[in-house]
C-alpha cells in the first residue's frame, strides 16, 4: 500500500539520481491503451493477477541496483497495471506516467534524507522502487508483488507527483483528518504535524512517505492478514500478533471488525477521502472514544493495514524524529477537544513493543 533506500551514497547518490530524472521525458504520458473496456472489471481481475509487474521476476534490475536509485516515472507496464486496478475498483481515473519537476524532486530527496538512516536497512529486498503518475485518483498507492508460488514478498509504491505538489504538511493533515466528516456549522477540525518553522510540502510527503513505507514493512511478515485476500478466507490457524491487538475477523459478514466498535460505533462509518458519512457533529464523540481504544489515529482504526501503516508513521514521525502529532476540534471558534498522539501512553504500550522490535529501537538512540 514505498520507497526505500538503504545505502551509504544515499544523500549524494539519490540527488544524482533525482537531477537525471528530472531531465527524463517521462513515458507513457498519453491516454494508456489497455487491454480491457472501463467497465470490465473481470477482465481487469484476469490481466491483473497474470501480470508482469506482479511478479518478482519483472523487477530483477531494479533489486540490483541500489534501493534508493529505484525512484522514477511509472513505466508502461506499471501505468497499466494501475489502470487495470482503477477499472477494477470502479475508480474512473486513468492514470499516467509523470515526471515530477525539479522542485517537486528536490522535496521528494529531502524527505528521504531525513528519515533516521537506519530504517532503510528494511526495506532492501521488500520495495522494489517508488514510482511517479498523474491522475492516481489518491496520493499514493501500494501493492504487493509475488515469487513462484504466489506468495507476497516486495511492494512497489507509486505517487501521484500532482497531489504531492499541492499542500504543506498541516494543511495536507488537515484536508485528509476532515475527510470523514460532513460540514456543519461552527465546528472545525485542524491537525498539526509539524511545528510553523517546519510546515512545508517537504514534511508532508514525508509523513505520506512513512505511511507507505509502514504497507511496505509488513510484505511477508505476520503483522497482519494479507490485504489481497478476503477476512473469510484467512486461515483459521493463522496468528497475527499487531492484528490481534485490535482486530477480529466476522467470516459470516466477511469483514474485518475493531474489539472496540461496541464502545466505538463511529468507527465503522469512518470512511476517508470518499464519501464522509459522520458529520462534524460527531468529531468530539468519534475521538472521546477513540482514546479509549490502541488506535493512534483515526484512520488506524479504518482497516487492519492501515492500523500498522498508521502507527508506523506516527511513531517514526514522533518518537524518532520528536516531531508534533495533534488533531484539535473547536466550536464555534473556542477548543472543545484536543487528541494527542499515544506513543507512550498505556493504551498504545503493546503496539509500541511491537514496532520497537521490528525497528530496533536502540539502534535509533544515541
Amino acid at each position: 500500500m514505498i520507497d526505500a533506500m538503504q545505502e551509504v551514497k544515499k544523500a549524494s547518490g539519490l540527488l544524482t539520481v533525482l537531477v537525471l530524472l528530472a531531465f527524463q521525458p517521462a513515458s507513457g504520458q498519453g491516454a494508456p491503451k489497455l487491454p480491457c473496456a472501463d467497465t470490465d472489471k473481470a477482465c481487469a481481475h484476469r490481466a491483473m493477477k497474470n501480470h508482469a509487474v506482479a511478479r518478482i521476476a519483472a523487477w530483477k534490475t531494479a533489486l540490483s541496483m541500489p534501493v534508493g536509485d529505484r525512484i522514477g516515472p511509472a513505466s508502461p507496464q506499471l501505468v497499466e497495471y494501475i489502470n487495470l486496478d482503477n477499472i477494477l475498483n470502479g475508480y474512473p481515473e486513468r492514470p499516467r506516467a509523470a515526471r515530477p519537476d525539479a522542485a517537486l524532486l528536490a522535496d521528494v530527496k529531502g524527505a528521504i534524507a531525513d528519515l533516521p538512516p537506519e530504517i532503510w536497512n528494511l526495506f532492501r529486498e521488500r520495495l522494489v522502487g517508488l514510482y511517479f503518475v498523474a491522475g492516481l485518483g489518491g496520493t499514493g498507492y501500494t501493492e504487493y508483488v509475488f515469487d513462484r508460488s504466489s506468495k507476497p514478498v516486495a511492494a512497489f509504491v507509486v505517487f501521484d507527483a500532482a497531489v504531492l505538489a499541492r499542500q504543506t504538511a498541516n494543511a495536507w493533515a488537515t484536508w485528509k483528518e476532515n475527510t470523514p466528516f460532513r460540514s456543519a456549522a461552527g465546528y472545525k477540525l485542524r491537525a498539526r504535524i509539524e511545528s510553523d518553522r517546519d510546515d512545508n510540502r517537504r514534511n508532508a510527503i514525508q509523513y505520506i512517505l512513512l505511511h507507505e513505507l509502514g504497507h511496505v514493512l509488513s510484505v511477508g511478515t505476520d503483522l497482519h492478514p494479507p490485504w489481497n485476500i478476503r477476512p473469510r478466507d484467512v486461515a483459521r490457524s493463522m496468528k497475527y500478533p499487531f492484528f490481534d491487538l485490535s482486530w477480529k475477523i466476522d467470516r459470516k459478514a466477511d469483514k474485518y471488525r475493531s474489539l472496540f466498535d461496541a464502545a466505538f460505533p463511529e468507527r465503522a462509518n469512518t470512511v476517508y477521502y470518499f464519501g464522509a458519512k459522520l458529520s462534524a457533529a460527531d468529531m468530539m464523540p468519534a475521538y472521546a472514544r477513540l482514546k479509549n481504544t490502541n488506535f493512534p489515529a483515526l484512520y488506524a482504526a479504518t482497516t487492519p493495514g492501515d492500523d500498522f501503516a498508521e502507527s508506523f508513521a506516527s511513531y517514526v514521525h514522533v518518537v524518532l524524529m520528536h516531531r508534533p502529532w495533534q488533531i484539535t476540534i473547536t466550536r464555534n471558534d473556542a477548543v472543545a477537544y484536543v487528541f494527542n498522539a499515544c506513543w507512550g501512553e498505556t493504551r498504545c504500550a503493546e503496539k509500541q513493543r511491537i514496532l520497537e522490535r521490528l525497528l530496533g529501537r536502540s539502534s535509533f538512540e544515541k
